[in-house]
């Protein structure tokens, strides 16, 4: 979940767009540009994941994020329990305009994974969030339409929805919901390519980091299908920690642990 972002490029309206189409890209843009600018951060999490019979298991992380001076945002999250993930290390890297990138290190194998375009509607690490899940949504990526206005317990909110433009994209389409107030995504709605509910990602505990960042305490995910859950609790939350672009780099993901 892009500085140096053109914004201006993000937020163009294509020709023959109606006004639907206007509002809803200008919404996502909002919604989007509320989470630039932070230069970089790091942050604790704990991730539990449930299979919906009362069982779960439960990782800790390390995640750190920046943005490059070229725009978009690198993003690495490190597994430190339990023993049998330790070390485990993905890296997402988006850029403007481009296809996004992922690495996975498996320490097991002692080699690192380029995760092909065509196989990021597989599960992370067991969870219910897909490869495709990880990475900053780019608007430029999306079609978006504003579809109406509505309250999601008890705050007021827009609804957006998005067709991803990437053919290779698990989602025939997913809605957005953005509180009215300060541009926060509240609840993503994912449906299959037949237009059948799959999932639905809910952001919870909104906190205000150095009166500039919100940031939620949790990401709750739940698969319509089959029950299950994943959720990602964050913490100790810090920004501009002085990170260095280099250590982003897949060359160096074997020494991120």
């Amino acid at each position: 979940m892009v500085a140096g972002l053109m914004l201006a490029c993000v937020v163009t309206v294509s020709a023959g767009q109606s006004p639907d189409d206007e509002r809803g890209r200008q919404l996502a843009a909002d919604a989007y540009r509320q989470l630039t600018g932070y230069g970089d951060a790091t942050a604790r999490l704990t991730i539990i994941v449930g299979n919906g019979r009362d069982e779960e298991r439960r990782r800790s992380v390390r995640w750190r994020s920046i943005e490059p001076r070229g725009g978009g945002e690198r993003t690495l999250v490190v597994f430190e329990e339990p023993r049998d993930v330790r070390g485990t290390a993905l890296l997402t890297v988006t850029r403007p305009g481009a296809e996004d990138e992922q690495w996975l290190y498996l320490p097991a194998m002692n080699r690192v994974k380029r995760i092909a375009s065509h196989s990021r509607s597989g599960s992370f690490m067991g969870t219910e969030f897909s490869y495709e899940d990880i990475a900053l949504p780019d608007v430029g990526r999306y079609r978006h339409r504003w579809i109406g206005e509505d309250s999601l317990e008890g705050v007021a909110a827009w609804r957006v929805e998005r067709l991803a433009l990437d053919p290779a994209s698990q989602y025939g389409r997913q809605v957005v919901w953005i509180d009215r107030d300060h541009h926060r995504l509240l609840r993503i709605d994912f449906f299959d390519r037949n237009d059948q509910p799959l999932k639905t990602l809910r952001f919870v505990g909104y906190r205000l980091y150095g009166e500039r960042y919100w940031r939620p305490d949790e990401l709750r995910m739940v698969n319509h299908r089959t029950g299950a859950t994943t959720v990602i609790e964050w913490r100790d939350y810090r920004f501009r920690m002085g990170l260095a672009e280099r250590d982003f780099d897949p060359a160096v993901l074997a020494r991120s642990q």
